[in-house]
C-alpha cells in the first residue's frame, strides 16, 4: 500500500483525512508506516528527520528500547486494570518528588484532560467560576480552554472569542483573556475580577514565546493576594528543558502543575500535581461538600506509567539534558545566522530542545506580534524542508530528541538554507 492508497481510504472515514487538526497539506500528505529514533517512514518508504515527535512525547526519539521494553514487560502482566497498581504508584511518586510544592497527584489520559481537572479543582477550592488565560495560549481542547487562542478577529480584553463552534455561548462569560507579558493590562483585568476569578493558567513560555522579566513573579504576586489559584501548564514543558518542573528556573512557585506529553512516554498519560489540601478534594473516599470528580477508564494507564517511568529513568542519567539543550541551542543559533546571512528578517524564538523561526523583524512579545510574520513564507519553508526529508510543524514548533546527533541538526540547517534560498529565487 502507498500512501496515496490510504490517504484514499482515510478520507472516506476520516474528516480531512486526520486524526485530529494537524495535517500535511497539498501534494505532500503522508500515511505514517514507522518510526526509529530521530526519523519516521511513510507507506512509500521514504525517510524523514522528525522534528514533530508525536508533537512532543517522544523526547527520546521513536521506538526507544528501553520504553518499548518496559512497556513489553507490563503488557505481558496486563494492559490496563481501571484499578490501583504498581507503576501509576511509583509514577505519582516520581512526578511529587520533582514538583515543588507537589504532594498529591490525580492522573488522567491527556493534556486536555489535565488543564481541565485542573481549573475544576481552582474552581472548587476558591468557590469561585472564572478562569483567565492568555491570547494565543493553547491549553488542551475543552471547552474553558478553547477561547482566544487563535481569534481570527480578536477582541478587546477581557472578551474571549470561542475556537471552536459547539462551544456554549454563556461559557464566553466565565473566561477572561490578557496579552502575554503586559503586567498593566493583566493587573487592571485581575483588579476588577478577583471577586469571581478562580485560576490563571499559562504556559510558563507561551507557545515559545518567554516571559518579560518579572511578569511570572507579577503573577505569583498577584494571584497569592487575592487569593486566585496560579495554574502552570506544562504539559508541553515538563520534563523538556530539566528533569521535572520549570518552576525553580524561573524562581516562581504555581499552585498546580499540569503534566503531560513526556510523563507517558509516547502512551496517552498526564497528570495534576498539586498540594494535599487541594488535591484531596478529589478523594474518593472521603467525598467532601465540594468533592471535585476526577476519573477516566484508563487514568493511570499501568502501560503508559511504565512506559513513562522508562522514559523519565533514561532523562535521569548523566549528560542527557546537556545534549537535549545543546542541541536546541545548535540549531536556534543556525537558524539565526542563515535569516541574517540570506537577509530575511526572523526572530528565533525556544529554549531547551525547543525552536522556532518568525519571519518579522519586530519583537514577539505575545500573540498578536507573532501574527504579524510571513506566515506564507513559513508555509512554504515548511514544504520546502519535507521535499527534503525534514518533517515539521513550523506552526507550532520544532522538538528535539535525544536520538537527534549533531550531524542531524547540521543536514537540518543546510536543509532550511538550500530550502529559503530557493524559495528566494
Amino acid at each position: 500500500m502507498t500512501n496515496a492508497d490510504m490517504l484514499e481510504r482515510a478520507h472516506a472515514v476520516l474528516p480531512g483525512a486526520s486524526l485530529g487538526s494537524f495535517f500535511v497539506p497539498g501534494d505532500a500528505d503522508i500515511v505514517v508506516a514507522g518510526g526509529a529514533g530521530p526519523r519516521m517512514t511513510d507507506m512509500n518508504g521514504r525517510d524523514y528527520l522528525d522534528y514533530i515527535l508525536g508533537s512532543g512525547p517522544l523526547i527520546l526519539g521513536h521506538a526507544h528500547p528501553a520504553v518499548l521494553e518496559a512497556a513489553r514487560r507490563q503488557m505481558a502482566l496486563g494492559t490496563s486494570y481501571y484499578a490501583l497498581n504498581a507503576p501509576s504508584i511509583l509514577l505519582a511518586e516520581e512526578l511529587v518528588a520533582a514538583t515543588p510544592g507537589g504532594e498529591m497527584v490525580k492522573f488522567c489520559s491527556s493534556g486536555s484532560e489535565s488543564t481541565f481537572f485542573a481549573l475544576r479543582l481552582a474552581r472548587a477550592a476558591t468557590g469561585r467560576n472564572k478562569v483567565l488565560k492568555f491570547e494565543g495560549g493553547y491549553h488542551g481542547s475543552h471547552d474553558y480552554a478553547l477561547m482566544s487562542m487563535a481569534p481570527a478577529v480578536p477582541a478587546a480584553f477581557p472578551t474571549a472569542v470561542p475556537d471552536s463552534a459547539g462551544i456554549p455561548k454563556r461559557l464566553e462569560e466565565e473566561v477572561l483573556i490578557a496579552p502575554f507579558n503586559d503586567i498593566e493590562t493583566v493587573a487592571d483585568i485581575i483588579e476588577r475580577h478577583h471577586d469571581d476569578l478562580a485560576a490563571v493558567i499559562l504556559e510558563p513560555e507561551m507557545r515559545l514565546i518567554p516571559p518579560q522579566p518579572g511578569f511570572l513573579a507579577f503573577l505569583r504576586e498577584a494571584t497569592a493576594k487575592r487569593g486566585i489559584m496560579l495554574v502552570f501548564d506544562e504539559v508541553v514543558m515538563g520534563f523538556r528543558l530539566r528533569y521535572g518542573s520549570v518552576q525553580e528556573l524561573y524562581g516562581v512557585k504555581a499552585d498546580l502543575v499540569c503534566y503531560g506529553k513526556i510523563i507517558g512516554g509516547g502512551f496517552p498519560l498526564a497528570a495534576v500535581v498539586g498540594p494535599r489540601e487541594v488535591m484531596s478534594l478529589s478523594n474518593p473516599r472521603d467525598r467532601a461538600p465540594n468533592y471535585v470528580y476526577i476519573s477516566g477508564t484508563l487514568s493511570g494507564n499501568p502501560t503508559a506509567a511504565a512506559a513513562g517511568l522508562a522514559t523519565l529513568q533514561e532523562l535521569k542519567k548523566p549528560g542527557a539534558y546537556d545534549r537535549l539543550n545543546g542541541a536546541g541551542d545548535r540549531l536556534r543559533a543556525g537558524l539565526g545566522e542563515i535569516a541574517r546571512r540570506l537577509n530575511i528578517p526572523a526572530r528565533v524564538l525556544g529554549s531547551g530542545p525547543m525552536a522556532n523561526i518568525y519571519f518579522t523583524a519586530e519583537p514577539i512579545v505575545d500573540f498578536r506580534s507573532a501574527q504579524r510574520e510571513d506566515k506564507p513564507l513559513k508555509q512554504r519553508l515548511r514544504s520546502e524542508l519535507m521535499s527534503r526529508g525534514i518533517l515539521t510543524n513550523l506552526a507550532q514548533k520544532m522538538y528535539i530528541s535525544t536520538a537527534h546527533s549533531a550531524e542531524d541538526i547540521a543536514r537540518t540547517l543546510q536543509a532550511v538554507e538550500d530550502s529559503l534560498r530557493a524559495l528566494q529565487t
